[in-house]
């Protein structure tokens, strides 16, 4: 089912489980602009708020792109001033925090270039695959760019200090299997596949308790704040599962030898 969005630039859509947002610019290679940056946590509100979806995934138009990055022909008119470029920034921010702290798993289905902005969108979600012919990227340097330290520690946090100077300092493009290798993205499959096999991870994911995947995230997020970690909110999380319906029917499915049937309850 198709959700109405402010935008033509982007598209939001739920099919069983699956909620799917898509960068709809195939022209620019789902350059992102502006109003697409904007229309991400609304399309992330109406996913979490629907108990039918498990999984969210991202993933571009078009067999180019995932998303090229940012669409630098509205810089002009969108970041023409002090004001507008903090306006700019902060829906940016908006929407990559909003990205990070999403409750429900979340899937970047990457098919061609994934560089610079597309990059941090991608890192952002939970869990990264690619096409053999991906090409991934972070262009700042070239374009004499500063990069923000939480966007930083985010992709360090995955590939580790060494890998994210070498992608800053050279600037250049990596293959997907150079991407494998850094911890970049977590499968690497052929074109023709991708999204089938996008789907059935995706019913992986979505036949598991979501209160534990929850549990999961949140506690993943906490501790790699290290000393700031909220270990409290963590066991609140888990206990919480215990005591969940959820942890009764997981119980019973395995000593009835089923598959268990999860509601988030």
């Amino acid at each position: 089912m198709k959700i109405p969005l402010p935008t033509e630039n982007m598209l939001a859509e739920t099919d069983g489980p699956i909620g799917w947002m898509t960068f709809n610019k195939p022209a620019r290679r789902n350059a992102v602009s502006l109003d697409m940056w904007q229309a991400i946590p609304g399309i992330l509100d109406r996913f979490e708020q629907d108990p039918a979806i498990r999984v969210i995934v991202l993933k571009g138009a078009g067999d180019q792109a995932f998303v090229s990055g940012a669409d630098i022909s509205q810089f002009e008119a969108a970041r023409s001033s002090a004001e507008a470029n903090a306006s700019y920034e902060a829906a940016i921010d908006t929407a990559s925090e909003r990205l990070i702290g999403c409750p429900k798993p979340t899937i970047a289905m990457i098919r061609g270039f994934c560089i610079g902005g597309g990059l941090a969108i991608a890192v952002g979600c939970d869990i990264r695959i690619a096409t053999e012919a991906s090409r991934f990227g972070i262009p700042a340097a070239r374009l004499g760019l500063g990069y923000g330290a939480a966007g930083v520690k985010k992709l360090m946090e995955l590939v580790g200090p060494s890998f994210t100077k070498e992608i800053f300092f050279t600037a250049r493009h990596f293959s997907a299997a150079e991407a494998s290798a850094m911890g970049l993205v977590n499968r690497v499959v052929p074109g023709d596949s991708l999204e089938a096999y996008t789907q059935q991870y995706c019913e992986t994911i979505s036949n598991n308790a979501p209160m534990t995947l929850l549990a999961l995230k949140r506690t993943v997020a906490e501790l790699v704040r290290g000393e700031q970690a909220d270990l409290e909110a963590c066991e609140r999380l888990v206990t919480a599962c215990f005591d969940s319906e959820d942890y009764v029917e997981g119980r019973r499915a395995f000593l009835e030898k089923r598959v268990p049937v999860f509601r988030g309850v």
